[in-house]
């Protein structure tokens, strides 16, 4: 319900400050948006990610399906409910690593721990 209200409230504020600024700002937010998106450094960032999620496309569904049956294999062995769910989180775990491990390239790996990759 609140995830609702928000976005009810973020569109209500965005009609009002649309309709304030008018089409003409609108249009003129739009042309400067279009000249970033169209510059060469850009671009070359789109082929970039472009390039890499062809590349590396293929590999998500069978990485996911390994993932699931390790997943499902957990869930459904013998023990207490604690146990079945300590084991279900580390073989989920274990099955994040594996798909990550097959789809991002390992010379690729962040730089810190910020997530952000190396220049």
């Amino acid at each position: 319900m609140r995830g609702k209200l928000i976005f009810v409230a973020g569109m209500a504020t965005g009609y009002v400050l649309g309709s304030r600024a008018g089409r003409e700002r609108y249009n003129q937010i739009k042309r400067n948006w279009l000249k970033v998106w169209n510059t060469d450094v850009v671009q070359d960032k789109v082929e970039v990610v472009q390039g890499f999620a062809k590349a590396r496309l293929s590999e998500v569904p069978g990485a996911v399906f390994a993932g699931v049956k390790k997943v499902s294999t957990a869930v459904g062995g013998e023990g207490t409910p604690g146990q079945k769910l300590d084991r279900t989180i580390a073989k989920t775990k274990d099955a994040v690593d594996d798909v990550a491990d097959r789809v991002l390239p390992h010379d690729d790996a962040p730089s810190s721990s910020t997530g952000t990759p190396s220049k």
